[in-house]
Order: structure tokens, then sequence, then C-alpha cells
């Protein structure tokens, strides 16, 4: 297993910045709900703040009006809304249609009911060509069809913690706990995705079992919406074009760094995810 260094990411730089927005990549995030509204936002921004061109929110339509101000360079994708105030199942044709010029689909930050993350994503990653980013609850699509996005032929980041990792291997957490890259190596091979599942340390793992971890980051980490963040972080740099080992690298290591940032300055622990994502500028400055 490799450690993830300032060197290595050398060693596989990123695409260097498109000359307008247009050339940067087309980043579509779908998620959220009434009970989590943020998550998109979180996800939205961080894209862009890792050099995505445009990023479109697609969300559920009475959160939005409160998202628009925090988010203004985004566009907004008005949803209908479920009865449990999630996304309405029979909004995948919109997001389809939405997703059909996108380079990256952000799929699943801020989902709140397995069995809905599921009927949803069922009705849309088998029909989208973008390269996709699977976060959080969303994960649990590849636990009830692993082989879901095979048509895309390894262009997937897989962002998940122990617990989601846990669930889409059928393994129970203890499992996961005693060999994370273990079990990300089966989920990453079965399912043709590269891993990066976060926790005390990170671990990403590309469908051929190779494998890395990222050390640091700091407790401060682990606080809600940090996933969605480092979510983001994934879509904004695969949509610069980079492959998706490559970007579940940078972006796990941009995540760690940003999370060290904060803590130098705040304290260990008690910053929020929304301070996050204006730390990634600096943080890719520093690499080069």
């Amino acid at each position: 297993m490799q450690v993830v260094s300032p060197a290595a990411l050398r060693e596989r730089p990123l695409p260097p910045p498109g000359e307008d927005k247009n050339d940067s990549g087309r980043v579509v995030v779908v998620g959220g709900s009434t009970r989590s509204p943020g998550a998109v936002r979180l996800a939205g921004e961080s894209a862009l703040r890792a050099g995505a061109g445009k990023v479109a929110l697609a969300t559920v339509e009475e959160v939005l009006a409160g998202l628009a101000p925090l988010v203004p360079e985004a566009a907004l994708v008005p949803l209908a809304t479920g009865a449990d105030g999630s996304i309405d199942v029979d909004e995948a044709p919109r997001i389809i249609e939405h997703a059909g010029d996108a380079d990256v689909l952000l799929a699943g930050s801020g989902l709140v009911d397995p069995d809905h993350a599921v009927d949803l994503l069922d009705r849309v990653l088998p029909r989208t060509g973008a390269t996709v980013v699977l976060d959080a609850l969303g994960s649990a699509f590849l636990a009830r069809r692993p082989d879901g996005l095979h048509h895309l032929d390894g262009r997937v980041v897989l962002t998940v913690n122990p617990r989601e990792l846990a669930h889409v291997a059928g393994a129970d957490r203890d499992e996961v706990a005693e060999d994370p890259v273990g079990t990300a190596a089966r989920v990453a091979s079965s399912s043709r995705v590269v891993v990066l599942c976060g926790g005390t340390v990170k671990h990403v793992v590309a469908p051929d079992g190779e494998a890395w971890v990222v050390e640091g980051g700091g407790p401060g980490l682990a606080t809600s919406g940090s996933g969605d963040v480092q979510a983001g972080i994934v879509a904004g740099v695969l949509a610069r074009g980079a492959a998706p080992l490559v970007a579940a690298l940078w972006a796990g290591h941009l995540h760690a760094r940003c999370g060290e940032r904060l803590a130098a300055s705040v304290g260990p622990v008690g910053y929020l995810a929304r301070e996050l994502p204006a730390q990634v500028p600096a943080v890719l400055a520093e690499l080069g």
C-alpha cells in the first residue's frame, strides 16, 4: 500500500485549468432533501473550488430559495418533492436530461433514505454516460446492483465512510475495521469503481487492486457535511479531466490538508464543513 504525498501527486499531475468555464468541465450534483438541504451546496461549492467550470444543483424545489444566495455561481434545477421531503423518483427523466451534457454526475449527497436512494438512482445511473461520483447513501445503489455502473468502464469514484463501505460490501463494520483495503478492493473489483473510503485514515483502492493511504487530516474532519465536501472535490477534479484514480488521490489529500489548515488556525475540532471549500485553492497552490 502506497502513501499519498505531495511528491506522489506531482508524479500524477492534474490537467491544467481550462481557459474558460466551458473548458473546465460541468458537474451536476443530485441529492439533498428538505431535511438535508446543505449537502448539495457543500458538494457544489467544493467542485467549483477544485476547478470545475460549471456546476448545477438538482434538488428539491422547496430548498432552492435558501440555496440560491449561498452558491450564486451554480445553476439550480428544481425537482418535485416526494411525501417524505426527498426528491420524487418520477423526476428521474428531468435529472437525466440535465445530466446529458455533464462531464460529471455527483449523486447521493444529502439523500436520507437508502431505499429511496436506490429507487431514484436505479432510474438515473444506468442511463447516464457521464463520469459518476457516487456518494454517501447513494452507495446503496451498488449494494443492490453491484454491476449497475459497469457500462461506464471504470469512470466511477465511490466516496463512502466505513459504515457505508460495509453495507456495499455485505460485510460487518468489524471486518471493515480489520481489513479496510481488502474490503474496498472487493467492491472496487466487482463494481469496477475507484473506492475512496474515509475514516481515521483514508484508503483509495482501484479496480485492479492498486491501493493508497491518505494519512492526516485530524479529528475535525469528522463533522457533518465533511464527506459532501470531499465528494465535491472529487467531482471538480474529474471535471478538469483527471482519471478516476488520480481524482480520488488528489481529493483525499486536498480534503485532509484543508482540515489541517483549519485546525492550525481554529483548533483541532470545532470548525465547520462549510469552511473547508475555501481552503482548497490554497492547498492546490501549495502543490503547484
